[in-house]
């Protein structure tokens, strides 16, 4: 019993406080709550031409509110888990039966590893990816488009926090296209 009139006591005051505030913004979040949310899905070339990346937008009202990220390239059997069906009739049309295709984000342990030792990168791979989302996440199609439009790859990089990958833009171009694909 108590828990239910601590409930009724919250909605109570949320509804009293809801209604206090101005009626026009009221009807803006009712009707930005209730626009539909529209998914795209693109595969990309955001880094380079040893792997392919999947890029996928949820969008609202313009709006993306949430995106994802992973690249998938091949990777050696003995330091990666392949796709699913890699071990099945999938894997039979590898062209080396030594290499999988595989999901960095999946490896990320490995593939950060190989990061620090190419490139000497300090943030791993999936940290990475997570701050592009976030950075997506919340803007306009059209904030992100500019963004890309205006902004020197170098500054993209700077422009997004926790992300140290030279190819921060063209994730970003990914998610662009994800949002843009949405329907």
């Amino acid at each position: 019993m108590k828990k239910l009139t601590k409930l009724l006591l919250v909605a109570g005051i949320s509804l009293a406080v809801v209604g206090v505030g101005n009626s026009g913004a009221l009807n803006n979040v009712s009707s930005a709550a209730s626009a539909p949310l529209k998914v795209g899905r693109v595969e990309a070339a955001a880094h380079g031409t040893k792997c392919f990346t999947v890029a996928v937008a949820v969008v609202q009202n313009g709006v993306i509110v949430a995106a994802s990220l992973d690249d998938y390239q091949f990777l050696s059997t003995d330091v990666a888990t392949g796709v699913p069906n890699s071990d099945k009739d999938f894997g039979q049309n590898y062209k080396d039966p030594n290499m999988v295709l595989a999901s960095k984000k999946a490896n990320a342990e490995y593939y950060s590893e190989h990061m620090k030792e190419e490139a000497k990168s300090t943030v791993s791979y999936d940290k990475n990816m997570a701050a592009i989302e976030k950075f997506a996440t919340g803007k306009t199609i059209k904030s992100l488009e500019q963004t890309l439009t205006y902004k020197t790859k170098e500054q993209v990089v700077d422009a997004v926090s926790g992300a140290t990958l030279v190819d921060t833009q063209g994730y970003l171009k990914a998610i662009l296209a994800a949002a843009k694909a949405a329907k």
